[in-house]
């Protein structure tokens, strides 16, 4: 995991915690009081770079299956699709479905992840290793099925200004990942005003950024999947 401390979002989490744990009961309360290492792995390194928020995030959401048993997912998204058609995502360490389950389990989570996609639900799973080693993969992942399926509306993004299609064209332009400064010299504008642009980009889907322990914007790459 990014070991870099960021205030704002362990408040979150620790607010959105607290709020599911006195909102649940049995099994879901269970769980969520358990060590939950890959799950907040997954909304920091994954979620939290993508939406910059937790909100509408749900930890440990209870399905129903299609043999009407009870099922949880590590996190739910339903905004703005309602069920049965939410987004699902799990973070899976190397031993969780390989080495540690018996063969009933293993064969019992296959059939789950199948009830779940034919019950309509957008299910995403990623690896304790891609989330540490690979974050930007994983994050590209996500904003790609966020808008593929639906939950990024294109009719609430609003229209690129002069200065974010410069952005990101010559992030697209370039091999590796843009420092800030570069945009500044190119573009010859504050590197407040840069970084205006470049959050409006974030939240738009188009960029990802890399930030400092303390929340300032260092570098950003381009989606490629748009």
């Amino acid at each position: 995991m990014n070991m870099n401390s960021n205030p704002a979002f362990e408040r979150a989490y620790d607010e959105m915690m607290e709020r599911a744990i006195k909102a649940s009961s049995g099994e879901r309360k269970r769980r969520l009081l358990l060590d939950r290492f890959n799950e907040k792995l997954l909304a920091q390194n994954v979620w939290w770079e993508v939406r910059g928020d937790l909100k509408g995030l749900i930890p440990e959401m209870e399905i129903k299956d299609l043999k009407d048993g009870t099922r949880f997912s590590d996190y739910g998204f339903l905004y703005p699709i309602p069920r049965p058609n939410g987004l699902l995502m799990e973070a899976d360490a190397f031993g969780t479905h390989l080495r540690d389950v018996s063969r009933w389990k293993y064969a019992d989570d296959l059939e789950r992840q199948n009830h779940l996609l034919i019950d309509g639900w957008r299910l995403l799973r990623f690896s304790r290793d891609d989330m540490i080693e690979k974050p930007r993969r994983c994050q590209q992942t996500l904003l790609a099925a966020l808008s593929a399926w639906g939950f990024i509306a294109p009719r609430d993004r609003p229209k690129l200004n002069v200065y974010e299609r410069a952005i990101l064209h010559y992030a697209r332009e370039q091999t590796c990942n843009v420092k800030i400064g570069e945009l500044v010299e190119q573009l010859q504008v504050s590197y407040r005003s840069i970084g205006r642009h470049t959050l409006e980009l974030e939240q738009k889907g188009l960029l990802i950024l890399e930030r400092s322990a303390g929340g300032r914007i260092m570098k950003l790459a381009p989606v490629r999947d748009f």
